[in-house]
Order: structure tokens, then C-alpha cells, then sequence
């Protein structure tokens, strides 16, 4: 690993390869291929950086095929994502004799963090869909009404969370961080120079953000429960009415295996393919959502945002 202070970046650069990218606390994390860097304001005004190599989970060669990988890259995407989050929370408020994350309280994060998503997106629309059946509104889950009102909950939770937290400010910050990360990846990716100045003109959304990719897996998982549900159900119901629902909200839990490597291959064609206009029409609305996930950032941030960049891609 390597730790650098940073009080100004200036750099010119050509976009020869993808970079992605995430908000952290006062900060931004930049991934290039195998390498990420982190990039942190300090107390003091200066930028703490620190590179990295990329964890991956994609070893062997079954893992890396279209439709398969999807999955794997969130998962190393989570983990790589939770350790971003707790050096720069680590460096912002400058706790150095705190300690890395250990592998069990890793492995535990990120299992808090599945189950807190599932239980989120997944029960909490279930058992709001059985609440309308029983109202008289919906029916079972054999129906394609019980998917829909699963769905529209679905998207409401997820849009009202996202507009909640929003108004938090250490969060409006990171979102802000969120929209300087995107402007930088933009400046570089065509060719400008990596300067505030330069970046501030960039659109703050982008077609590849992780907002997109997550609207994508919940916008299958709608549609694929509601077909392959009932046809699970057609094959196999369980006696039992409480066996039933938690034999439906298991198969949900393990179709997100699948629908997630879908949902990677999806943003990766609409990331690659940008000026088609089927991927024009399938990123507007994470492009939207964007607006509630980005703040435009100021010049300090762009400068945090360009550290980190140009972390990921100077070897």
C-alpha cells in the first residue's frame, strides 16, 4: 500500500481505459482495473491518498463469464466499498491508531448489509402485498396483482429512503462527493484536463453509477418474480400458509443471485453503448434517480475527486 499527502492535483490525461468510482466519507474512492486509490480531505485542508489493490473474488475462469459474474463483482464491490468507508471515515476525523477492519467484523458488515437490503426490498414489500390481499385489493401470490403492489412498494421504499436520507447533511456531503466523482470520471474519460475548473463543467450523472445498477436489479426483480413465481408455484406449493410465504420470500432471496449478473450485464452494455438509443431509453430513469443521489460538489471536492483519479490510473 502507499500513503501520500496531496494538496493539489493538475493533471493531463487521456481516458484509455474504464474507471468507477464511489463516495466515501469527506472523500472518493477510484478504481481503475486492479488498483484503487482513496482520496480523503483531511482536517487540515490536505488530501490523504492511499492505493490499493483491488480485492476480487473473480479467480477462477467460470466466475469471469457474462451472466455469471454479475453477482460476484457486488459482492467484492461491497467489500471493497466497506473498507473505502472505513479509512476515510478513519482519516477524516484523523483516528490513526484506529485499526483496518478484521476479516470476521468484514465478513459480518457485509452480511448485516445483505440481510438489511433483503429484509428492506424484499420482505417488507412481501408482507405490504399480503396486507392488500388481505383489504380486498390484490390477490395471492399466484396472481400477477400481489407482484404488482409487491413492485410499486418496492420502488417506493427504495425512492423514499434515498429522498430520507438525502436531507441529512453529512449525507447531502457524500452525495455532493457522489456528483464530483462522476464529473471527474467524465473529464477523463473524454480526454480533458483534470483540474476543478475543467470537471465543474461535466454532468454530475452518469449512465454507469451504481444508482443505475441497483434500479436495474430491482426493475427485473419485478418483473421476473412476477413470471417466475407463480410458475414455482404451479410446480410446488407447500401445504402450509406461513410455508407457502416463506418458501415465496426464499426463492426472492436466491433469484437475486441471477438477477443481479443480469443487472451487471445490463450496465455494462448501456456503459459501453451509450449513444444507442435503446440505452438511452433504459438509463433515463437511474439518470433521474441520480439527481437525489448527486449534490454538485465544490472545487475542494473536485480536488479530492481528481486525487483519487489520479491515484487509480498513475502507476
Amino acid at each position: 500500500m502507499r500513503r501520500a499527502a496531496v494538496h493539489g492535483v493538475s493533471l493531463f490525461l487521456r481516458g484509455a481505459t474504464t474507471v468507477g468510482g464511489q463516495a466515501v466519507v469527506e472523500g472518493v474512492m477510484m478504481r481503475n482495473q486492479d488498483r484503487l486509490a482513496i482520496a480523503v480531505r483531511k482536517p487540515d485542508g490536505s488530501i490523504a491518498l492511499e492505493t490499493r489493490p483491488w480485492f476480487t473474488l473473480l479467480r477462477a475462469e467460470w466466475m469471469k463469464r457474462p451472466f455469471v459474474r454479475g453477482f460476484f463483482v457486488l459482492i467484492e464491490t461491497l467489500v471493497n466499498g466497506i473498507k473505502a468507508l472505513n479509512f476515510s471515515a478513519q482519516t477524516a476525523l484523523e483516528e490513526e491508531g484506529e485499526e483496518e477492519v478484521k476479516p470476521w467484523q468484514l465478513a459480518l458488515t457485509v452480511a448485516v448489509s445483505i440481510a438489511l437490503a433483503l429484509g428492506l426490498f424484499v420482505v417488507l414489500p412481501h408482507m405490504f402485498s399480503l396486507g392488500i390481499k388481505v383489504l380486498g385489493l390484490g390477490g395471492g401470490t399466484e396472481s400477477f396483482s400481489f407482484h404488482a403492489w409487491d413492485g410499486l412498494f418496492k420502488l417506493a421504499v427504495f425512492v423514499g429512503y434515498i429522498a430520507a436520507i438525502s436531507r441529512i447533511p453529512d449525507i447531502k456531503r457524500v452525495f455532493q462527493y457522489h456528483g464530483a466523482e462522476h464529473k471527474t470520471i467524465w473529464t477523463y474519460e473524454e480526454g480533458g484536463e483534470l483540474t476543478p475548473a475543467a470537471a465543474r463543467g461535466y454532468s454530475r450523472l452518469h449512465p454507469r453509477c451504481g444508482t443505475a445498477f441497483l434500479l436495474f436489479v430491482l426493475s427485473l426483480s419485478i418483473a421476473l418474480h412476477a413470471v417466475l413465481i407463480p410458475g414455482m408455484l404451479a410446480v410446488y406449493t407447500p401445504d402450509a400458509a406461513v410455508a407457502k410465504q416463506a418458501y415465496v420470500v426464499f426463492a426472492k432471496f436466491f433469484m437475486m443471485i441471477p438477477i443481479s449478473a443480469v443487472a451487471y450485464e445490463l450496465i455494462k452494455y448501456t456503459g459501453t453503448n451509450g449513444n444507442a438509443r435503446l440505452c438511452r431509453v433504459l438509463c433515463w430513469p437511474g439518470l433521474m434517480l441520480q439527481y437525489l443521489t448527486t449534490g454538485e460538489p465544490d472545487d475542494g471536492q473536485l480536488e479530492v475527486a481528481i486525487a483519487a483519479l489520479k491515484g487509480a490510473v498513475d502507476k
